[in-house]
């Protein structure tokens, strides 16, 4: 890459920073090209060359956002681990969204608004692309390496999850009376939002012992039969059942 093109790329990499944070901090209606230009310290008229206009640099914003965070679900496949596969997606996806709290914020706004510049990239990139995810889910039920589970909600629900501690940052840190995350704090995060994730799968954390892995807390059967055997032996015939003391309460 000759020096001209290698310039033309580090003034495009700036501007884009420069635009995420103007963006995650003030919003797309708040935000002007000229506070992105001298976030960027860069002429205005750069912005125009490389983007066109605000709602084209916006929709580029988002859409590297879209790519980062699919980018993270890459590793489920068919032939993956599903604890390995959802464990790591969910520390991974946790750790990008708590060390870029702007772009999770971005992206929750522009849903929340109706998504009035990225409501043709959701019908026809995201959609396509978590139809094929969920694909990936089936295949892992069907062969009993997971609980049945909702394949489409179990994604809402790690999307939610991870994302509220960007989203809702501000909250968090005051609840945990912290002034930023800590590398402890990040690290107790991810390990404590996977394991309740991997455990409403079905699968065994890698801090329960033997049963870490593929292999799930008990054995499945079909869903018309009501049924969930443990692997000792035990099976509860209905999975919310509670007990009763001699007065009939819980």
């Amino acid at each position: 890459m000759n020096k001209r093109h290698l310039n033309r790329h580090q003034k495009r990499n700036r501007i884009l920073r420069a635009a995420r944070d103007a963006f995650g901090r003030e919003g797309f209606r708040a935000t002007s090209l000229q506070m992105i230009a001298a976030r960027a310290d860069l002429p205005k008229s750069n912005l125009i060359y490389y983007f066109g206009s605000k709602a084209g640099l916006y929709n580029t914003v988002l859409d590297d956002i879209t790519r980062e965070w699919n980018d993270v679900f890459e590793c489920l496949t068919p032939e993956a681990d599903p604890a390995t596969a959802i464990g790591t997606l969910v520390r991974e996806k946790l750790r990008r969204v708590m060390a870029d709290p702007r772009a999770s914020r971005i992206f929750a706004m522009e849903i929340i608004h109706g998504a009035p510049h990225h409501g043709g990239a959701i019908r026809e990139v995201i959609l396509p692309w978590v139809k094929a995810r969920t694909q990936v889910i089936e295949v892992w039920i069907s062969e009993g390496k997971m609980a049945p589970v909702d394949p489409l909600h179990l994604i809402f629900m790690i999307w939610a999850i991870t994302q509220h501690y960007a989203d809702f940052q501000y909250q968090v840190l005051t609840l945990m009376e912290r002034d930023a995350y800590s590398d402890a704090d990040i690290e107790h995060i991810t390990e404590t939002v996977s394991g309740f994730v991997l455990r409403g799968c079905g699968l065994a954390t890698g801090s329960e012992g033997p049963n870490h892995g593929s292999r799930g807390l008990g054995t499945f059967r079909p869903a018309g039969e009501n049924a969930f055997e443990q692997d000792n032996g035990v099976v509860n015939h209905d999975p919310h059942h509670c007990e009763h003391n001699e007065y009939g309460e819980h």
